[in-house]
This record gives structure tokens, sequence and C-alpha cells, in this order.
């Protein structure tokens, strides 16, 4: 692959993180990762976020939101801190924000509410939003579609629905994240079947490191840990899966990553 790619969700502020973060970006640059989109999920690491974003020459740029399994924890100031970080240049998406009822950490009337003020600053400031659902699409559905028109982008983070819910986000508009999911023989085979339905300027690709290792990597690492650099995994799997050369998944998910956060191109 001679393009350099973009992780568009990677949770670089994790604490798993701590002790090699320099030697996990080296090892993301030496894999062809030339970008990583740094997740944040609730104040404490949308603070984090911005900061590694901010020390990192242009290879990390951060997201600020408040994940549905934190949203019993938006507050005023939540919102507010939100607020100011999207005024940085490093912070180019609002969330990570949706719904999650698969595990209704957070009762679903405060995900609903900060579900709908983070949109409500997305459309507000025009950048786009980093979506999150689980188990919750009709109430994510009915939140997002009337305010879609008044925001400029939109992705569903790491999807990993069915091909009835694919078709009705591409008909939203909205761009598709795929992860390691993919990779999972045992609860993926799904995402592998229907990742061909996704138009080549709506697919974006992810790690979501830590979390969800690609299952084919060879060999298997010692540790269970995620990292950017797998993500060539990720686009080698997606690019069997639609019947496409690597090398061409990496272009179309790059200039799609950079069109989405409004990125200048590199190398």
């Amino acid at each position: 692959m001679t393009d350099l790619l973009v992780d568009i969700g990677a949770n670089l502020a994790h604490d798993s993180f701590d002790e090699d973060r320099a030697e996990v970006m080296q090892r993301a640059a030496a894999a062809g990762v030339a970008r990583m989109i740094v997740t944040g999920s609730s104040d404490k690491s949308n603070v984090q976020a911005a900061a590694l974003a901010d020390g990192s020459d242009g290879v990390l740029f951060s997201t600020a939101g408040v994940h549905p399994h934190h949203a019993a924890d938006y507050t005023e100031e939540s919102d507010a801190l939100i607020r100011s970080l999207v005024e940085k240049d490093v912070v180019v998406a609002v969330g990570e924000c949706g719904l999650d009822y698969f595990r209704n950490f957070s009762p679903r009337e405060a995900q609903l509410e900060a579900f709908a003020r983070q949109l409500d600053i997305a459309k507000e400031t025009g950048l786009p939003v980093f979506l999150h659902q689980r188990d919750a699409h009709d109430d994510f559905v009915e939140t997002l579609e009337p305010a879609l028109p008044h925001l400029s982008r939109a992705v569903a983070h790491c999807f990993t629905g069915e091909h009835e819910s694919l078709r009705e986000y591409l008909a939203m508009g909205l761009y598709i994240g795929i992860t390691g999911w993919i990779c999972d023989e045992r609860r993926g085979k799904h995402l592998h079947d229907i990742v061909h339905i996704i138009p080549d300027d709506k697919l974006l690709i992810e790690t979501d490191a830590p979390y969800l290792m690609p299952r084919t990597l060879r060999p298997r690492p010692k540790t269970r840990r995620n990292e950017p650099a797998y993500l060539t995994e990720v686009v080698r799997v997606v690019a069997e899966a639609r019947n496409q050369s690597m090398a061409h998944v990496a272009q179309i998910t790059t200039e799609n990553a950079n069109r989405f956060f409004s990125l200048t191109p590199c190398g």
C-alpha cells in the first residue's frame, strides 16, 4: 500500500497505553498509519485526547464528547468543556455520542438527553459527529434523523449491525466506520458479507484500540491489546470482502477521512 492510512477511532488516551504510547505511535507510523483520531468519551478523556493531539505535530487529532455509558455524568460543565475543546484546531469532531441499550450503564433518559445536547453542539459548530449505537437502533434514528439536515457529516462509528440497518444508515447519508469486528469469524461474518454494500465514498476504517483486536492477525500478538498498527489487517479483510485491492481501500478510506474531518492530505 502506498497510501497513508487514517485510523478514525483509537482510544489512545486509555490507560493501557500510558507506559508505551510513543512506541505505539512509532509502530503505527511504521505500518503506514499516518494519522489517528483519538476518541474522547468523557470529561477526562476529552481533555487527555486533545492534549495528546496538541503535542503530536499533526499526527493525532481528537474528538470531544460523552459516550452513552457516561451519559449520567453529563453536566453543564461537560457541555461547556466540549464547547471549549471544539474551538481547538486539533479537535475535529463532536462525540463519541449516541445510545447504548446493550448494557444501559446510564439510564436511557440520560442517554437521550446527552445525545441530543451533543447533536446541538455539532449543529452549532458545523463539526462532524462521531456516533455510537448498540441495541438502540429505533431511538437512535428517531433522535438523529431530525438533526441530519443541520449536521455537516456523521459517521456510524464501529458499525456492527445487520443489512437492514446498514441500508438505513446509508440512506440517511452516514459514513460507516469498520473495525476489526469484521475479522471475527464468530460474530463478524455478517459484516464480512455486507461490507461491499458501502459505497466507496462512505467507507471509513478504524481500530477502536485498545479494543477489538483483529482475530485474523498472524502471528497472533502476545497481548490482547489492539493498537493502530493493526489497522492494516482491517484494510486487508475489508478489501477481501469487497473484492477490491488493499491499495484501493487504503486510498478511498484515507480520502474519505481527510474529507470527513477536514484534514489537509499528507504525504
